[in-house]
């Protein structure tokens, strides 16, 4: 492994602060936002729920003037269904959908895969480490909520350390949209939560390793699971 950072890997801190900023310091309709589309995220609000902008604003304890416009903004990005005939609507993601994203997933991440193997410097290569490391405590503890998002934080890791800002951008909006799928192959398939850590794992073994042929193929085969589990017929 290289010790220094390749021409590629460039502008992002070795370490990246994931998360978002405290609530104290956002704008309610911002807070609105946030705090709706995670419980849409962790299936609080399932698919194909009723929502009242008076019942959400009770339930967030804030005006409907920011939660109208957090749910703009929902709907906006496909999380909700906003009609006057129907009223406001939970949205689920169709199989065509998850076909779509997990497609160009293979194509961004293999990308950056081949990009930064073997040009991570010693702060990436122990973030990466630490994220695995995580993703372990959270699967042996069976915290499929705590496991979403750090598979989620350990794919965007990677893209961050890839220093392309569009590519993380769209990353986020995919896993944003595949969250809630992302959760169901935890939640259906136990065996999954120590599996995919391991396939994690595998990767971030090939990167460091500088074999950048078998981190591509590695992430390739950790996706297409996903992909086949959510594509195929219910009640497998």
């Amino acid at each position: 492994m290289s010790t220094t950072t390749a021409a590629r890997p460039r502008r992002r801190n070795s370490q990246p602060t994931m998360g978002t900023p405290p609530t104290s310091r956002l704008l309610l309709k911002d807070r609105a936002y946030l705090e709706l589309k995670q419980l849409i995220q962790d299936v609080t609000f399932e698919p194909g729920t009723f929502l009242s902008e008076r019942q959400l604003a009770t339930r967030l304890g804030m005006s409907k003037t920011p939660v109208k416009a957090a749910l703009e903004r929902l709907e906006m990005e496909g999380f909700i269904t906003v009609s006057p005939q129907q009223g406001i609507v939970v949205r689920e993601i169709s199989m065509q959908q998850v076909a779509d994203q997990f497609e160009i997933r293979l194509a961004l991440e293999t990308h950056v895969l081949r990009t930064i193997t073997g040009h991570l410097n010693d702060d990436q290569a122990t973030a990466l480490k630490a994220s695995i490391k995580q993703q372990k405590l959270a699967a042996k503890q069976r915290d499929v909520a705590l496991l979403v998002k750090l598979d989620a934080e350990f794919h965007m890791l990677l893209c961050r350390f890839h220093g392309n800002g569009e590519i993380e951008r769209v990353m986020n909006q995919l896993r944003e949209k595949i969250h809630r799928a992302t959760a169901r192959v935890y939640q259906q398939q136990p065996t999954r939560l120590s599996a995919s850590c391991n396939e994690h794992e595998a990767v971030v073994d090939a990167v460091l390793s500088g074999d950048a042929d078998l981190a591509a193929q590695r992430i390739s085969e950790h996706l297409d699971y996903g992909r086949t589990f959510l594509l195929a017929p219910r009640g497998r």
